[in-house]
């Protein structure tokens, strides 16, 4: 693996030429992914049949600290590489309050969000071991899109199973993929045998990324020549989001500026974990503090209400057991508009980090988020994706606390998708119809009790 000491990068180039990987620097590292027969740490070898060698390699990869991107990778980000770092001077302004607010904006390329940055990676890999095409799960779709289009590029066959209520919800984002030469299944379908499965036993679900996941790692593996790649969670993509945050470090080096607090919003992990990335190496490494918030939302509340225990990390059980924030892996949430987030776990990276107290975590209201992205969109000029949009409601809330207590403090938030494919979600926003929804204590425990007893 081609690597390069990180110190000197990260001092001394602004474009990136390597990803970084935050387990190097953290002195308990994250619990290992477990064999669910055996309950023994999974192997690369016990990988194989699911993951690409190279993917496999960076995913188990605790030790170096910076990763070589690939020139192939590298040629695809200059399409849309650097993104911008851009202060919200209107916000400011609307808001009345001292505090400076910045934004790193993900949402200026076709796939609209920053899902295109780990997508071209999977995909580039995929080909260079000579497979024929990949399977996935997305849950809003701009995974789904970003693969679709990272694939067509290489020209992989791309197969992407959608979370089934954002299949319905999302009808223009579906068709993108299908532009891009994708296969798209609304999941849990009755094309899998996990899916007749899960059919069967919930009627009518409107689907979970976690059934997603397990229909497409059962395409991936009784396929040949394919396998599954995906678009949160796990550490291979951390590493290859890190990408943002090292951008948006390099430019606040230039100007002479030093984030306060660090918001993003959390599903699986990708958006807020690639942010994240340098800063909180500063932070392990003692170098720097920072404040750093997860937002996730009140529908689907793994670090807010949920535990930190081996689960599956799928709802077919066919996968790895995962040591992460969650609220079980057969907790279906409610069809929220912000599908990206209704992973019912959490990045074990990211999981390991809260649970140390390295950051901190909120929940918010569907309801309470659109305002929040009504706000914005009518302040900066840019439409936000509806999980982009409960950073913006955490930032805002900062940002009013800095007014209330008379702090001038520096926050920078993740705005890593753009809108234009939920004006469904909108639509019901303005029209007064949407709604709110929190699992109640009940439902969660009913969920905790079937957990794995590990």
């Amino acid at each position: 693996m081609n690597t390069i000491p990180y110190k000197t990068y990260l001092e001394e180039n602004e474009v990136p030429e390597c990803w970084y990987n935050m387990r190097a620097d953290m002195k308990k590292k994250p619990a290992p992914l477990l064999i669910p027969a055996t309950g023994k740490p999974c192997t690369a070898e016990d990988l194989a049949p699911v993951f690409c060698e190279e993917l496999i390699r960076q995913e188990l990869d605790e030790t170096t600290p910076l990763i070589k991107i690939p020139k192939p990778i590298r040629d695809f980000y200059r399409m849309f590489r650097p993104s911008p770092l851009i202060r919200a001077y209107f916000l400011e302004e609307a808001l009345g309050t001292p505090a400076k607010i910045y934004y790193k904006f993900e949402g200026n390329n076709t796939s609209g969000s920053h899902k295109l940055n780990s997508a071209v990676a999977q995909a580039y890999y995929a080909k260079a071991q000579g497979l024929k095409g990949v399977t996935t799960e997305t849950g809003a779709g701009q995974w789904g899109t970003a693969l679709s289009m990272a694939c067509a590029f290489f020209k992989l066959d791309c197969h992407v199973y959608m979370v089934k209520c954002s299949y319905e919800q999302k009808p223009f984002r579906r068709e993108v993929m299908r532009t891009y030469g994708a296969d798209v299944t609304p999941s849990p379908s009755m094309t899998t045998d996990v899916g007749r499965l899960i059919n069967a036993e919930h009627p009518g679900t409107t689907g979970s990324l976690g059934c997603a996941i397990s229909e497409a790692v059962e395409a991936a593996v009784k396929t040949p020549g394919y396998r599954y790649v995906l678009g949160s969670v796990l550490n291979q993509v951390l590493l290859h989001q890190s990408i943002i945050g090292l951008e948006a470090r390099a430019a606040f080096k230039k100007l002479g500026v030093k984030p306060d607090v660090i918001i993003g919003c959390a599903g699986g992990g990708s958006n807020l974990g690639g942010l994240i990335a340098p800063f909180m190496g500063e932070k392990l490494r003692g170098e720097a503090d920072y404040r750093i918030i997860a937002v996730e939302p009140a529908s689907c509340p793994s670090f807010t209400r949920g535990v930190y225990a081996y689960d599956y990390c799928d709802t077919g059980r066919i996968c790895p057991l995962a040591k992460m924030y969650t609220i079980g892996a057969d907790f279906i949430p409610s069809p929220s508009h912000a599908g990206g987030l209704r992973f019912h776990g959490m990045s074990s990276t990211l999981s390991e980090l809260y649970d140390q107290k390295l950051m901190e975590a909120v929940s918010v209201k569907q309801t309470d988020v659109f305002a929040a992205a009504q706000q914005f969109a009518r302040t900066e000029g840019i439409l936000p994706a509806p999980e982009s949009s409960h950073a913006i409601r955490a930032t805002i809330d900062e940002a009013l606390r800095c007014k209330a207590e008379g702090r001038e403090e520096t926050i920078l938030f993740g705005l890593t998708g753009t809108g234009y494919f939920d004006m469904k979600a909108y639509e019901a926003f303005n029209d007064g119809t949407m709604s709110d929804y929190e699992p109640t204590e009940e439902d969660l425990a009913r969920s905790f009790a079937k957990l794995p007893k590990i």
